[in-house]
């Protein structure tokens, strides 16, 4: 059928259409029995009716909807377009009569425009409606094959992201899942019925609603849920021996669809499940949109996510900055593909190269700098302490003084948990790099802020990965200490935070993420060999001392720091006393002095003059008493 004959044809249905409804507003209004005078004033204002409104509707880009794809939001537009036509009539209803003469007999009577507004919004909308519902029979019957065995399967949870998945379900069939219905924990929705599908009880019902529907396995459908409840759900499906998925979290829902190709087995970010982060989205697009923006180490775990997510909101230009060329590789390859509506520039440079540094920032003099290049491995940087001076403390400096020289409007230094009364060299490397930030803002017209988070869960090099690969190949599976704790936070959340914090303060702030409550990794590591498909005493564990540097638990804030809030809950402000420039500057020309050493107490005692609040790593530490435990997250955060 060719483009102009569709035109043609959905002109005539909707002309049709709408005279049909005029037709029987008439014949409804007047009991079918219509006088002479009436008919008269039907055929004659019939016309005119059908092209005003024809014409309003084209005003309101109805005729340009794709007839496959009406929706929700479609039927809305067609609801605006008859209501304002109706409206105008009633205002000429009443507007005529004062006209006098042949204009009284030109009155079309209320009830008529009522009825007209009622049909012609049926008839508009049901047409559409009707050509949607025979394109996805015929979509159906195409994809349905006889070969495709459908699972029976329960959808836990029935809120909007499990009538996402229900929807998609019913329009693929040959994905292999057959839903037998919900099961939800509001009591208020069990009994009712959702995109045809009962809801039959709650999660604590479960056991007697697989044996009695046959169900072969369930999917969590539940976008934003505390992982405590995703954890027993799980455990309740274990125990049952039913196969159990789950949808992707809010963070990497992004775009508001769920795709059953992302539905997945659940991971231990399920089991440490954490609420959606609400962004100031204007606030974010005002700082990004447009704008020249410069993240380095690019090509991390931290850096990559931030270029997907600043790739989101449409710079002028995304300059990526990384040392390592496989994995510049790779992260321009991704954003070339996602990313086209702005320039991705991939820049291999070492931030410790004042020359190349000033090369890139006097050729794309970017407006905003996330720095994101560190060496972050606390056990690696006490072999090398070197290392951690050179990249953490003089590679911030470097790229720090660049963006101040070239007049860019903001620098977003990444910073860690680790730089809180620092026992490592890495920790304290970090902490040293805040310390210059925030003198260089005493100085500079460029806004200079620092966000301290804690770990990010599969990062490279992490936790996670780690065991994964312990678990694999049989275990054991290492932890150092039975009582170590740490703050966790999903990589997308962490870069979300960044970016809102980023919007706010005038520069000299350090931002401090809200991790949640600290974790115990050898609850992780257990969480992991349970979702690997092993029983607890499958996998040993086994403990093997805390490592060079390490604290049994990290901090976010110290006593001394005084936490304030920000309009977003997640995000705090330490009001961290700075030190004068002059002084950081003095004590960095020592830390220069040593930075080819290989001696890792030289570097300490160096750092420590800069850092009073450094202190010796746990190692170092006599054993905790029994009543000794990290702080809540409330006390941390006061």
């Amino acid at each position: 059928m060719s483009r102009y004959f569709a035109r043609g044809a959905q002109l005539f249905i909707d002309l049709f259409s709408l005279s049909a409804a005029y037709w029987f507003a008439f014949l409804f209004r007047y009991e079918l029995d219509l006088d002479l005078q009436t008919y008269k004033l039907l055929f004659f204002t019939w016309p005119y009716v059908v092209i005003f409104k024809y014409l309003v509707l084209t005003l309101f880009g109805v005729p340009r909807f794709s007839w496959r794809y009406v929706g929700l939001q479609e039927a809305k537009r067609i609801l605006w377009a008859l209501g304002t036509t109706t409206g105008v009539l009633v205002l000429f209803r009443f507007i005529l009569p004062s006209f006098g003469g042949y204009s009284v007999f030109l009155v079309i009577p209320l009830g008529v425009l009522a009825v007209d507004f009622a049909l012609s919004f049926l008839a508009i909308t049901g047409a559409r409606v009707v050509r949607r519902m025979r394109a996805e029979r015929e979509e159906r019957d195409k994809r349905r094959t006889a070969s495709v065995s459908r699972k029976r399967t329960l959808l836990i949870g029935a809120g909007s992201a499990g009538v996402m998945v229900a929807k998609e379900v019913a329009q693929n069939p040959n994905l292999g899942i057959k839903v037998v219905g919900f099961v939800d924990d509001d009591i208020r929705k069990i009994g009712t019925t959702i995109q045809g599908h009962r809801v039959l009880g709650d999660t604590t019902s479960m056991a007697a609603l697989v044996n009695e529907h046959r169900v072969a396995q369930a999917v969590i459908t539940m976008a934003s849920v505390p992982g405590s409840k995703i954890r027993r759900i799980v455990q309740t499906c274990k125990e049952i021996s039913l196969m159990v998925k789950i949808i992707p979290g809010i963070y990497e829902i992004l775009d508001g669809q769920v795709n059953l190709s992302r539905i997945r087995e659940v991971t231990i970010e399920d089991l440490l499940g954490r609420e959606a982060v609400e962004l100031n989205l204007d606030a974010i697009q005002a700082f990004i949109t447009g704008k020249r923006v410069l993240i380095t180490g690019a090509g991390g775990s931290i850096g990559s996510e931030l270029c997907r997510q600043v790739s989101r909101f449409n710079p002028e230009t995304l300059v990526l900055a990384e040392q390592a060329e496989n994995a510049l590789f790779d992260v321009h390859g991704e954003l070339s593909e996602i990313a086209d509506r702005c320039d991705i520039i991939p820049i291999i440079a070492d931030i410790c190269d004042a020359k190349r540094i000033e090369q890139v920032f006097k050729i794309y003099r970017p407006h905003v700098v996330f720095h994101a290049a560190a060496h972050k491995h606390v056990p690696m940087m006490e072999w090398n302490p070197g290392e951690a001076i050179k990249n953490n403390v003089f590679g911030t400096k470097t790229v720090a003084d660049a963006a101040d020289r070239f007049g860019s409007q903001a620098f977003v230094m990444i910073s860690t948990d680790k730089a809180v009364n620092p026992t490592s060299i890495m920790g304290t490397s970090k902490r040293v790099a805040e310390i210059y930030v925030q003198g260089l803002s005493k100085r500079s017209t460029t806004k200079f802020v620092a966000v301290r988070f804690g770990n990010v869960l599969g990062s490279a090099g992490s936790v996670i990965p780690t065991f994964q690969k312990q678990i694999q190949s049989g275990g054991p599976v290492t932890v150092t200490h039975p009582d170590m704790k740490r703050y966790f936070m999903t990589i997308p959340e962490a870069c979300q935070l960044v970016m809102e914090a980023a919007t706010m303060g005038n520069g000299g702030e350090i931002f401090v993420l809200d991790m949640g409550e600290p974790v115990k990794i050898v609850d992780l590591a257990r969480d992991l060999i349970r979702l690997s498909g092993f029983g607890p005493d499958e996998i040993d564990i086994e403990f093997t001392g805390v490592r060079p540097g390490e604290k049994l638990f990290e901090e976010l804030s110290t006593a001394g720091e005084d936490m304030t809030k920000t309009h977003h809950p997640k995000i705090f402000i330490g009001k961290i006393a700075s030190y004068p420039l002059e002084k950081v500057r003095a004590g960095l020309a020592e830390l220069d002095r040593i930075a080819n050493t290989t001696s890792s107490e030289d570097v300490r005692a160096a750092l420590t003059r800069l850092v009073p609040e450094m202190r010796e790593p746990a190692d170092s530490d006599p054993p905790p008493a029994i009543s000794d435990r990290p702080p809540t997250r409330a006390e941390t955060l006061h």
